[in-house]
Order: C-alpha cells, then structure tokens, then sequence
C-alpha cells in the first residue's frame, strides 16, 4: 500500500495538532498550579487580617492625635 501525498500530510498535521495539544494542557496545568498558589497566599492574607481584626484588644485606646 503506497501512501498519497495527501495522507502524509495529513497525519503529519495530526502529529503537530496532538504535539501542539499536550503543550497547550502542560501550560494550563502549570497555569492552574500558580493561580491556586496565588489564591491560597489571597486566603492566607485575609485569614490573617480578620484573626487580627477579630482578636484585637478592646481595652486599648486608640493612640493621641497631636
């Protein structure tokens, strides 16, 4: 059986679609990895602001204004 010029040229652009594809699924898995880093830093950030907030002492007074 004797391939057509057609059919290398198609399973070659199959080739680049598929090679093109997984680099595609690579950079979002990368991409997805950071955006969780960055949310859980978001997360972390406002969890530590309202324990703050929450757990400041009511007794004090605010400091003098000059």
């Amino acid at each position: 059986m004797q391939f057509r010029t057609i059919q290398i040229v198609a399973g070659l652009t199959a080739a680049v679609a598929f090679v093109l594809a997984f680099m595609a699924a690579g950079a979002a898995l990368v991409s997805g990895l950071f955006m969780l880093a960055g949310l859980a830093a978001v997360a972390w950030l406002a969890y530590s602001l309202i324990k703050g907030v929450v757990h400041r002492d009511d007794k004090s007074e605010p400091p003098a204004r000059a």
